[in-house]
Formats: C-alpha cells, sequence, structure tokens
C-alpha cells in the first residue's frame, strides 16, 4: 500500500532524515520523508503500520502534525 501523508511542524531536514532513518527500520515500512515539501511518501506491507508510523514521528517530533 502506498500513502502521501502531509505534515507541519517538522523543525529541519535533519530531522526529517533522523525520523526517515527510524521509520526504514520498521518491518514493512519504506519511507521517503520530503521536509521542503512538506510530504511523506511511505510504503507500508500492511496499514496498520500507519498507527506505528504516527507514534514514532509524534515521539521524536512531538509538534509534529499530519494534514490527513
Amino acid at each position: 500500500m502506498e500513502k502521501i501523508i502531509k505534515f507541519k511542524g517538522l523543525c529541519c531536514a535533519n530531522c526529517a532524515a533522523k525520523i526517515e532513518k527510524k521509520l526504514n527500520k520498521i518491518k514493512g515500512v519504506n519511507a521517503t520523508i520530503s521536509y521542503v515539501a512538506g510530504k511523506m511518501l511511505l510504503e507500508l506491507d500492511d496499514e496498520k503500520l500507519l498507527d506505528d508510523v504516527i507514534a514514532l514521528c509524534k515521539k521524536e517530533e512531538p509538534e509534529m502534525e499530519f494534514l490527513m
């Protein structure tokens, strides 16, 4: 399943890279984050993994908001 999620509140490109690296360690998740565009491209093996992705992002960047 492929999903594009818009976000705001991410403080910098380094934070985006850090989160992307951690997301890609989750089995069944392939993530690409564009800080400039404010978008995250996700390829998920299971839709339930979306909850894990959001939880990790909020843990790393509490100010991050998802515009779904």
